[in-house]
């Protein structure tokens, strides 16, 4: 049974209720002074809260998607997002793996639905392999539109993140289905994954020297990638970048450093500085334009100002960026050049249920600044 099997956490559930009853009835038995009755009792009371923190565990786990399996909890990941191309190998740059239908009326047909592809991405210049997924929306099978070039737009998870919680939780496929059926938005491709293209190591979208290359691969091979395999932006102005937590400093960072890529990048509840860490590791090697590029408010304040747009989303009450976003909002307009737009609630935590509440708004706004 996989970890964010439903059966997982019923029988987790079920355990917990079943050690409690248990412990209230079996107590009275058990108070004697003996080393077995206090066993008894000790063994009782573990179990118990033992269940009760397993139980809690798992529904966080489906809630938010942490996890995807119980090899990527416990640091034991083989998916096929762990190989590194180090010799540029001989196979294509994106590779069709498998389908699978969108959620909500007509998703079984992919001309009424649209459809997702799973994907292997191989990078040309980072040598970087990893998983994704393609969100192709119902006008891309359409006869009238088979001449038609789509706009695109990169959709990254946070840390560690999976990216089915993209299109299971988060629902991006069918929000961007909807809101162009109802004339919100225009049809978009969206290419769904992990900014962690190197697990279990959290790159943060760095060029790590003698590392992953990750800006690299987002900011060339990934749309090289995909316009060689799709009917995609290839102009400037065709591509924008929407993430959430890590995934959403990754695409702030990948507007800013690569405006002639992306016009476009949105930060849900990011942040605006590379954190070093255990999970990061070393990214910078000494290297202080390495680190100081990194930082994004530094960034903007020293670095020639970028001829793209950016959103930023934040809390007033639950989020933890929210000062720092209204500084990063003020260093941004003060550039002249650089357009920045935000999404400020009243309250929302750093979770799910806040993204799901700034992604229609989100992607009307990418919609409008993707030619």
């Amino acid at each position: 049974m996989g970890l964010t099997s439903t059966t997982v956490l019923l029988v987790a559930v079920v355990s917990a209720a079943t050690l409690f009853v248990g412990t209230v009835w079996l107590w009275p038995r058990l108070a004697r002074r003996g080393w077995r009755a206090v066993g008894g009792r000790v063994g009782l009371l573990l179990g118990t809260q033992l269940m009760l923190f397993a139980s809690v565990g798992l529904a966080a786990n489906q809630a938010f998607g942490f996890y995807a399996s119980w090899a990527d909890l416990f640091g034991r990941e083989t998916d096929q997002g762990v190989v590194v191309d180090h010799t540029g190998g001989s196979g294509g740059p994106l590779e069709v793996l498998g389908t699978r239908r969108v959620d909500g009326p007509g998703g079984g047909r992919p001309h009424q639905g649209g459809q997702i592809q799973k994907v292997a991405l191989t990078g040309r210049t980072s040598h970087i392999a990893t998983p994704a997924y393609v969100y192709l929306p119902p006008e891309y099978f359409q006869p009238q539109y088979r001449t038609r070039v789509f706009p695109a737009a990169v959709v990254l998870t946070g840390y560690p993140g999976t990216a089915e919680a993209l299109f299971e939780k988060l629902h991006y496929p069918r929000t961007a289905r909807d809101l162009a059926k109802n004339g919100r938005t225009q049809p978009m491709v969206l290419v769904m994954m992990r900014p962690t293209v190197a697990p279990p190591r959290d790159t943060e979208c760095v060029d790590v020297p003698g590392g992953p290359q990750t800006e690299t691969f987002f900011a060339k091979d990934l749309p090289e990638a995909m316009r060689a395999h799709y009917r995609v932006g290839r102009a400037p102005g065709g591509w924008g970048v929407i993430g959430d937590s890590t995934g959403g400093y990754c695409a702030l960072k990948l507007a800013l450093h690569h405006p002639g890529t992306y016009a476009a990048g949105i930060g849900l509840s990011a942040y605006y500085k590379a954190p070093l860490d255990p999970t990061t590791g070393d990214l910078f090697r000494g290297d202080a334009k390495l680190r100081n590029e990194a930082d994004l408010r530094w960034f903007v304040t020293h670095r020639p100002a970028a001829d793209t747009s950016l959103l930023v989303t934040t809390s007033k009450i639950g989020e933890s960026n929210y000062k720092a976003t209204l500084k990063f909002i003020d260093e941004v307009k003060a550039t002249g050049k650089t357009r920045i737009s935000s999404i400020v609630l009243d309250s929302g935590g750093h979770n799910f249920n806040t993204w799901r509440r700034e992604i229609p708004a989100a992607l009307q706004w990418l919609s409008g600044r993707l030619g």
